[in-house]
């Protein structure tokens, strides 16, 4: 259920440092794009989440929420 995954998200967010989008969507199973537009109904319900692009790109759900890169992670 979609409620359930949002509140998971959330969840895992609060518990991980940085986290793209793509491992959201392969941990749950979903296409990066569903994942994309979970974090927009997150964002709607008054959690704050700020998206950022490009090399260090990333979103941040509040102080205490942690980032969500919609694109590939850089290693190193």
């Amino acid at each position: 259920m979609k409620t359930d995954r949002l509140l998971e998200i959330i969840i895992y967010l609060l518990n991980h440092e940085k986290v793209t989008a793509k491992q959201l969507a392969n941990k749950f199973d979903v296409s990066v794009r569903t994942i994309q537009r979970d974090v927009d109904s997150i964002s709607l319900t008054g959690v704050p989440i700020l998206a950022a692009t490009g090399l260090h790109a990333g979103r941040t759900q509040s102080r205490s929420l942690r980032s969500i890169s919609p694109g590939k992670e850089k290693n190193g």
